[in-house]
């Protein structure tokens, strides 16, 4: 069990160390005036500071101990916690697969997945709803958008 206040000053130390990234990268890029107006660092740098102070704030809110949501003992019950799993596992194998397989067998293993290995759906109809999710990917991004959505490893390989 994950009490409130552990999630709160996880999330807070997540999301600052986001910010803290997108200032420095926005370092890197430049930030203030050019000769050709705002530099491309400046909005995401402003940006970053933003949430290292939300951050901060969350941050401090969760250590100070008061009356607050921070001091309920469990907010994620375990069930609640294997739900949050079901949900963030195949997203992460998802997006951990897309370098691999490319972004279209990645989503039609996503979706068949998320609809399958929960019994959600039944065989037949998870292999044509992610086949269908591919197809529809493909026709939408290559064909219509004429924009090229990652192919990964697997094509390369095979000379697609």
């Amino acid at each position: 069990m994950i009490s409130r206040r552990a999630l709160e000053l996880a999330t807070a130390i997540l999301t600052g160390g986001f910010g803290v990234a997108v200032v420095v990268q926005s370092l890197d890029n430049g930030i203030g005036w050019s000769s050709a107006g705002v530099d491309a660092g400046t909005f995401p740098f402003l940006t970053g500071i933003i949430v290292v102070l939300g951050s901060l704030y969350n941050l401090v809110r969760g250590l100070v101990p008061a009356a607050s949501l921070a001091n309920v003992p469990i907010a994620i019950t375990p069930l609640e916690l294997r739900r949050l799993a079901g949900l963030f596992v195949p997203a992460a194998i998802f997006v951990a697969a897309i370098p691999l397989l490319g972004m279209y067998l990645a989503s039609a293993g996503y979706v068949f997945a998320v609809l399958a290995i929960p019994r959600h759906q039944s065989l037949p109809r998870a292999l044509a709803m992610a086949a269908a999710t591919a197809l529809a990917l493909y026709v939408v991004f290559e064909r219509m958008f004429q924009v090229s959505l990652p192919h990964g490893a697997l094509a390369a390989a095979l000379g697609f």
